[in-house]
């Protein structure tokens, strides 16, 4: 019964090593079952140099509370703890564990003397770039006290210090809008760090920053020609003093094993070159026969702490199947579609040439290589003859189910699960929501969903991880955000790439972000996650952003991608919707500026809510001149219902309840088959539910036949399609360009599944109130949902036995919530703990 602090957290970091905030707030997260439990006050204790701090307030705040000492020097480690006390007759938790918290370098200043550098030689402009050694010597005469890297790159890296990998980081520093943000990493490195002769290195690899990228072969170097390091290692020693060894004329680098890594293309590795370089990383090599470097102009970007979690290694797959194509190919099935790469260890003789071939699908038997478009997917490891040899690409990812392998010797290496593994990459983001039900399928379908977005959160939230795209477009991340934000922590990843967003917005605007190509907005909107900071990017798109007719609604000369891919688009042209694009843009408009309405309202912005407001008003009025004729929409689709139910558009009872049966009526009229694209999807099971027709969105959800969410199950999906129909019923590859079989915005439904199946929804922000309200339907006759919220844990398990629904949830500290039973609609409001509820439908 008793109450506890699980974890203490710093702004929005998973780790808070490295940060850019100086007085960075404080968050805790309450672990206890006690009944009506919350907090009267707390104390925070903040160690910095040894010397311990106590400050006591009295507030319910637990999340994002102020820092209460002094700002955080660059550098600073402080170590921090809390303790809640409830209120009158309520126990006290205990102190949490410590955790600790350090800003990385504050100030341009603090870098010293580092310089970018790029190795003295001349660089492929028109090419794939090969990726670059980069090392340096340097002693230390004393023992160390601590020590940390500062580091990033024009590019992509993987640093070395005497030879030991520094951290677990891939795919660093990841993709931001460089010309504006450009972020580095902080190491703690104090333990590769000894007395005497010690060396640092680092291979830096093309990356998202000069490498190939966009459609139709795309185009090379859109942030820069060269490929660069900058960093800073800076060791404290015992006496105190430190050590600085920036990156500067001193260095020197070189080409190595790795031949090219391209993040389309793949990577090639020739382990007969590594002779050459052996030991490059340590003090005592012999770089006499490397080259200079040359001293690169600063970095066009601010450089920045990261506000996202780091991309890593965060799974390990084993083939399922392997066996031979009826062109006698060899392919491993891996039974699972995911994105990072393959991980080898063979041994055989020298300067056999082992390639590895990506792809999601099998058509005919063989690999399905066509909806990588441009992109080849290839993976070379060239084998040096020394024995058994581990190698896994750096520097490049695909999305595959199926590999398939050429050149294996199999005469010294047997090819199973021992000697090859799929490597699942993606942003280190920690799991805050599960649900399952009765139904196996849908089960499933929502493993699917997750799986497709570990697969598009790689640094930045892509359209898909397998083709010459890989795009962070904002159409896909608005469908997804809800059902992102209850799968995983999201918080840093969103506040990363929003600071990219409204960059890009203030220069020119963009689609996709970071942007290739300069373009008008889409008519999706974006996704305004953290208030206060995003607030003049919400006002920038509404204000500034749109170009509008006279009376304030889309422009109809403007581009818009509309109900993209519903399920009647044409296989050559997925923006041929059923309905008018500019409708699908115009209610979205809407519903933006009632959102920005909101926002302005709960930022205590009155004036501006006002206007909004009445923008909002007239907005409504001019999309019913537009849009309606005698209550009617001018498309007489899903789409274009859904949208005006959901967003309001409707303003009489009459009118309401008119569109409500002809939403049904169209949907029962398509054997209650799927009948939206990427923005009418979103909203249909929600405009159902508001209109008293949950019943009908669970036949939808549960069909098997195409187009419908199961139909890719039955198929034997394990990701979440970007057409209804990415695999024809005769297991042929769809033949539109657009079939990658790995896209989440579809997968957006689960946030229904998420609040009305699993019944677990915040009704207020942050998850302070919670909404409870399960809605069973479907011959579904149970379901188990848990969501971590700042506040601790929130789940809900309901099961229907006959005519009998029992419900049992869990409430944190803190909060309280609103429980809503079906079969009467009976509210009741609680407060933390566990409850037991039930209710019987007659």
């Amino acid at each position: 019964m008793a109450v506890s602090i699980s974890q203490i957290s710093f702004e929005h970091h998973r780790e808070a090593l490295g940060i850019a905030e100086s007085k960075p707030r404080i968050s805790w997260r309450f672990e206890g079952i006690a009944p009506n439990w919350t907090q009267a006050g707390y104390d925070i204790e903040i160690l910095r140099n040894g010397v311990p701090q106590v400050y006591s307030v009295n507030s319910s705040d637990s999340i994002l509370v102020p820092w209460p000492d002094t700002a955080l020097g660059t550098a600073e480690e402080a170590r921090v703890r809390a303790r809640a006390h409830g209120n009158q007759d309520q126990s006290s938790t205990p102190w949490s564990d410590w955790a600790s918290v350090e800003p990385g370098l504050l100030n341009d200043k603090d870098w010293g003397s580092a310089v970018p550098i790029a190795a003295d030689r001349e660089t492929e402009v028109n090419g794939p770039k090969r990726p670059i050694y980069f090392r340096k010597s340097f002693g230390v005469d004393q023992n160390v006290k601590s020590a940390r890297l500062y580091i990033t790159a024009l590019g992509v890296y993987e640093a070395e210090i005497n030879g030991q990998r520094v951290g677990d980081r891939v795919m660093a520093p990841g993709w931001q809008s460089y010309n504006n943000r450009h972020v580095y990493d902080t190491y703690d490195v104090t333990d590769l760090i000894k007395q005497g002769h010690n060396g640092i290195g680092a291979t830096v690899g093309e990356g998202w920053f000069s490498g190939n990228l966009g459609f139709s072969g795309g185009h090379r170097n859109n942030y820069g020609d060269t490929i660069g390091l900058l960093s800073l290692l800076v060791v404290t020693l015992e006496d105190g003093t430190k050590l600085e060894v920036p990156t500067d004329a001193s260095w020197q680098a070189n080409i190595g094993p790795t031949v090219s890594s391209e993040i389309y293309n793949g990577e090639t590795y020739d382990s007969r070159l590594e002779a050459k370089i052996a030991g490059w990383s340590s003090g005592s090599f012999n770089g006499t026969n490397w080259l200079a470097v040359k001293q690169l102009p600063s970095l066009k970007g601010k450089l920045t702490p990261p506000d996202g979690p780091p991309v890593r290694r965060v799974e390990e797959v084993k083939p399922q199947n392997i066996f031979k194509s009826p062109s006698n190919k060899t392919i491993i099935d891996f039974g699972q579609n995911v994105a990072g790469w393959l991980r080898v260890s063979v041994s055989g003789p020298r300067g056999t040439n082992i390639t590895f071939h990506h792809a999601e699908v099998l058509e005919n038997g063989e690999l399905a290589l066509r909806p990588l478009r441009f992109a080849k997917a290839i993976d070379t490891f060239i084998l040096n003859g020394n024995g058994v040899q581990t190698w896994e690409p750096r520097f490049t990812t695909h999305g595959f189910r199926y590999a398939q392998v050429d050149g294996w010797p199999e005469a010294t290496t047997p090819l199973n699960g021992d000697s090859i593994t799929a490597i699942v990459v993606h942003s280190d983001m920690e799991r805050t929501g599960w649900f399952e039900c009765s139904h196996a399928l849908l089960n499933k379908f929502h493993q699917n969903v997750i799986w497709s977005m570990r697969g598009n959160f790689i640094s930045i939230p892509t359209d898909c991880p397998q083709r010459d795209e890989r795009l962070g477009w904002t159409g896909d991340a608005h469908a997804f955000g809800p059902t992102a934000d209850y799968l995983y922590n999201t918080a840093g990843f969103w506040r990363g790439w929003h600071r990219d967003v409204w960059s890009e917005m203030q220069i020119n605007g963009s689609m996709s972000v970071p942007p290739l190509e300069a373009g008008s907005c889409g008519s999706m909107g974006r996704r305004y996650y953290m208030l206060e900071e995003q607030y003049s990017q919400a006002q920038g798109w509404i204000d500034t952003g749109i170009p509008r007719e006279d009376t304030g609604l889309w422009d109809r000369d403007s581009f818009q991608y509309g109900d993209w891919l519903d399920p009647k688009a044409p296989a050559d042209n997925p923006g041929d919707a059923t309905t008018a694009t500019h409708l699908v843009a115009d209610a979205y408009l809407v519903r933006m500026t009632e959102l920005l309405t909101n926002i302005s309202t709960a930022l205590g912005h009155s004036d501006l809510a006002n206007k909004y407001s009445e923008q909002h008003t007239s907005l409504v009025d001019e999309f019913r001149k537009a849009w309606l004729k005698d209550g009617a929409m001018a498309n007489r689709t899903q789409t274009a219902y859904a949208l005006g139910l959901h967003f309001g558009l409707f303003t009489t009872e009459e009118e309401r309840s008119a569109a409500g049966d002809t939403l049904r009526s169209l949907i029962a009229d398509n054997d209650y088959l799927v009948g939206t694209g990427f923005a009418g999807t979103p909203p249909l099971g929600f405009a159902l539910a508001e209109i008293g027709a949950t019943d009908d969105f669970y036949r939808m959800l549960l069909q098997t036949k195409v187009p419908s969410w199961l139909y890719q199950v039955v198929q034997n999906g394990t990701t979440t399609w970007e057409r209804w129909d990415s695999l024809l019923q005769n297991g042929s590859v769809n033949p539109g360009e657009m079939t990658s079989f790995n896209h989440y915005a579809f997968g957006s439904i689960a946030d229904w599944m998420h609040q009305v199946i699993g019944g677990l929804a915040p009704a207020e922000p942050g998850w302070k109130k919670i909404k409870i309200a399960p809605v069973p339907g479907g011959n579904i006759t149970s379901a188990n949902s848990r969501f971590i919220s700042p506040y601790g844990e929130v789940s809900a398990k309901w099961e229907l036995n006959g005519d009998s629904f029992d419900l049992e949830v869990t409430v944190p500290p803190n909060t309280n919530a609103v429980i809503t039973l079906p079969y009467g609609n009976v509210t009741r409001e609680v407060g933390s703990g566990q409850h037991k509820f039930n209710v019987s439908r007659e």
